[in-house]
């Protein structure tokens, strides 16, 4: 199955999406980037949601998907390559951020990208991560034909460790498993569950974790 098929199958509601992800932006992700100073590489980039909605000083997407370069903005550097091989020089980039991605991956392209990431970031640079936790979501964790890879945030803590990263910051219980989830799919109700932690420990099926370059 090709992954351009399964990205028009998957996210027909793209302009929920990007105002689902505006709210998320706004008023969560946007504390982590410097605006003024931060070189941010979104990966995979899907539609744009993220790198399109952040402020930073350069922006870059990368997706194995050519059409997802149709949907950033012209803001934005688009590189069509895999996360295994990226085509940037090192210690060039200060944020990664990465969106329900690591499940789609082996354990052993899982850990050439992170070696990709030590490899691309700069010195203190930093891997923001969003992910479904198999220990939360573990009754729907197969509902996607693309899921290959059980990722447990513990697992996860390791291999980064391994690779020469510092775990910075952890959520263990954020977002929902998908915007299908039990959390209403509109904007004002994303922002209400962002004001209600506690909502997350019953709701949140992703975890959302920072892993810091060692210097």
């Amino acid at each position: 199955m090709k992954v351009d098929e399964i990205y028009e199958r998957r996210f027909k509601d793209a302009e929920l999406r990007v105002g689902l992800w505006d709210v998320l932006v706004d008023h969560f992700f946007q504390k982590f980037i410097d605006a003024k100073k931060d070189v941010v590489l979104d990966l995979p980039s899907g539609y744009g949601e993220f790198i399109n909605a952040i402020k930073c000083k350069k922006k870059i997407a990368l997706d194995i998907n050519p059409d997802s370069k149709k949907h950033v903005n012209k803001n934005v550097q688009f590189l069509k390559a895999s996360s295994t091989k990226i085509p940037l020089k090192a210690n060039t980039v200060d944020k990664i951020f990465v969106s329900n991605f690591f499940e789609h991956l082996t354990h052993d392209d899982l850990s050439k990208t992170i070696d990709e990431f030590r490899r691309v970031l700069r010195p203190g640079g930093q891997a923001l991560i969003l992910q479904p936790n198999i220990r939360f979501a573990y009754k729907n964790y197969w509902m996607f034909f693309d899921h290959i890879n059980p990722v447990d945030d513990r697992a996860l803590d390791e291999a980064f460790e391994i690779k020469g990263f510092t775990l910075k910051y952890k959520i263990l219980r954020f977002m929902p498993f998908t915007s299908q989830s039990k959390l209403p799919a509109k904007k004002i109700f994303v922002r209400i569950y962002l004001l209600l932690p506690p909502v997350w420990r019953i709701l949140g099926k992703q975890t959302f974790v920072i892993y810091e370059k060692k210097k």
